[in-house]
């Protein structure tokens, strides 16, 4: 990787709806290269997807969890499994440590929050944390600079 596609990625993280015309217009490159060049982004995995990022107040989501689960009382597949299902989980990461797993969720109000952590419960201790705020609600995610050419 080298700046230009240092470049490309922040573009496209603070806008993954830009066209190839766009892009190539902002970094002064040819609409074939800036299409030669996403195409390796993509085919190295370093751009997995193009996403949205929507607003989850915007959504009647106004309550943002972290819950943490330890002393997992089921099997790794069965949990994982269920959190799948799970419409109010956002992210689940199993970590390691003395907690098994973060979870980030959002749900509407505290009956919600209430039935989410009811059906959590089964499966672990459960420690959950309501955000007040974020800081840093996103972050662009750029490569080191060193070794650049």
């Amino acid at each position: 990787m080298d700046k230009m596609d240092r470049d490309i990625l922040k573009l496209l993280q603070e806008n993954a709806r830009m066209t190839i015309s766009e892009l190539s217009k902002e970094l002064a490159l040819s609409r074939p290269s800036m299409s030669e060049r996403l195409l390796r982004l993509q085919e190295k995995g370093i751009i997995e997807h193009f996403t949205t990022r929507v607003s989850l107040k915007k959504i009647g989501k106004d309550i943002l969890l972290l819950i943490q689960v330890s002393g997992l009382k089921v099997p790794v597949a069965e949990f994982e499994e269920m959190v799948r299902q799970e419409h109010d989980i956002i992210e689940c990461h199993r970590v390691t440590g003395e907690v098994s797993y973060f979870i980030k969720a959002a749900v509407s109000d505290v009956g919600s929050m209430r039935k989410l952590i009811d059906r959590l419960i089964p499966y672990g201790t459960i420690n959950t944390s309501t955000v007040l705020n974020s800081p840093v609600p996103y972050r662009i995610i750029l490569p080191d600079e060193e070794g650049y050419e």
